[in-house]
């Protein structure tokens, strides 16, 4: 009778702490769990190339549950090929809409050239009844509302939101919502209206101290931003609805010795609320009319620094991003651009894959039509859902494969032939250990105390 044997997942990343833990994480089950020094040997003897058989102590059939271990007759691969085929459920829809294209801002590292107004009327009827049409298939819809400024047109959200919830409710579609604004016009009323029709997660920028923040986002026709958006803030702050606010904060060589201090005035402001939230990113160049003269950080400075201010920002009692540890999850490094049912809508009805490049042919996919159909360019389409994995072996043989699956951004494939590796997948065990930290911050000493295998953050599938 021939016993089972358990080997080391090969989607299997390991991160050790300074206290002698380690922090485990599997893309393919996005299991994230933490081991406590004492059990250390035993895990990390298990988790040999060589695996292991016979009857499994509790903890290591917990690595079994998690699929840190699997049996040696699965095929990885496949299952990691499996999962790619759920980008191509038709149950499920993304799509972001441009209430208008046009701005109130004129930041200076911006890409975009605001050619539209607000969404035209006939647009509206259109996507309404386009929704409606989709909506006996479909099980859950995600929209993030976009610009352009996208509350400089406030009454197209209320009116398109008011419209969907009628739809999600009608068909019993699970509905989520979120919002990229720059947070000037954020007041306290207009959020509750944002509240009340499902929106509930916002990315805004700061860039800095007011100073600095003036100087790189500021009004059109010039004007100082930082302070209104700060008040806006601080309303928000008062209420107790739940929502998340991702202050993001975009660096450069011009605001990078900065930020620290920056971080510790939002920790003072928000700290210990886990709604508000901090995402940094470098300034990249992405066709704007300034890109030439953007001091733009070296790569490899880039992705230090992304890190040491996430890790400043948790050590000033700010959380950092959840979209951070879901980008760990299955698929949750595949960019929407890459998702067959993911489009981004234009105010006059143009249809996009990315949000990153409105001015280029191979992105303008079709139109949405007044009678609420759909003209699709499928060639074009193709090239946006089959440029990852697919394609290319270094991807397919990568840990993180379930994660990215080779599309992290496919713009970036495109522009420059190079492969999309996301921050996340090249930072891992620093990621993994910032993850350690919050959670350790938000439980006290609860995960330092346990004398089992736990599993504090996982996929929902």
């Amino acid at each position: 009778m021939s016993t089972k044997r358990w080997v080391p997942s090969r989607f299997n990343a390991i991160s050790k702490m300074e206290n002698g833990e380690l922090v485990l994480y599997n893309s393919y089950t996005g299991a994230i769990a933490s081991i406590s020094a004492e059990e250390k040997s035993e895990v990390m003897s298990a988790l040999k190339k060589e695996g292991i058989t016979g009857n499994l102590p509790e903890n290591i059939q917990a690595l079994v549950e998690l699929g840190f271990l699997v049996p040696e007759t699965v095929d990885e691969d496949s299952r990691a090929s499996f999962l790619h085929q759920s980008l191509h459920r038709t149950d499920t829809m993304h799509l972001i809409l441009f209430p208008t294209e046009a701005c109130n801002f004129r930041c200076t590292y911006c890409y975009q050239t605001f050619p539209q107004g607000k969404m035209k009327p006939e647009i509206r009827e259109g996507f309404k009844r386009f929704l409606e049409q989709k909506a006996g298939s479909l099980q859950h819809l995600n929209i993030s509302w976009f610009g352009g400024e996208p509350m400089t047109a406030f009454d197209v959200i209320g009116e398109l939101s008011e419209s969907i919830l009628k739809t999600v409710k009608k068909h019993n579609i699970h509905y989520s919502a979120e919002m990229s604004t720059n947070g000037y016009l954020l007041t306290e009323e207009s959020f509750r209206s944002l509240l009340s029709w499902n929106i509930r997660r916002f990315m805004i920028t700061l860039d800095g101290n007011a100073e600095i923040h003036d100087s790189r986002r500021f009004l059109t026709g010039g004007g100082k931003t930082f302070d209104r958006i700060i008040e806006n803030l601080k309303a928000i702050k008062d209420l107790e609805e739940d929502f998340e606010i991702f202050i993001r904060i975009n660096f450069d060589e011009d605001n990078l010795n900065e930020i620290p201090t920056f971080l510790t005035y939002l920790g003072n402001l928000f700290g210990k609320d886990p709604r508000f939230q901090i995402f940094t990113r470098p300034v990249g160049r992405w066709g704007g009319s300034n890109d030439g003269d953007l001091p733009i950080c070296d790569s490899r400075v880039a992705e230090t620094k992304i890190w040491e201010f996430t890790e400043y920002g948790l050590n000033s009692e700010l959380n950092m991003s959840s979209s951070i540890e879901s980008a760990l999850m299955p698929t949750g490094s595949v960019c929407y651009a890459a998702k067959p049912h993911s489009f981004a809508i234009g105010a006059d009805g143009q249809l996009y894959k990315c949000t990153c490049s409105l001015d280029e042919d191979f992105n303008k996919v079709g139109n949405l039509l007044p009678d609420g159909s759909m003209e699709i360019d499928y060639d074009k389409l193709a090239l946006w859902v089959t440029s990852g994995e697919e394609k290319d072996a270094v991807c397919q043989s990568c840990f993180y494969r379930p994660a990215c699956q080779g599309n992290h951004c496919p713009l970036y494939r495109f522009r420059t032939g190079n492969r999309p590796c996301s921050y996340e997948k090249r930072k891992i065990k620093q990621v993994l250990r910032l993850i350690w930290q919050q959670n350790s911050l938000n439980k006290g000493d609860e995960t330092n105390e346990s004398n089992q295998t736990s599993r504090f953050s996982t996929s929902s599938r």
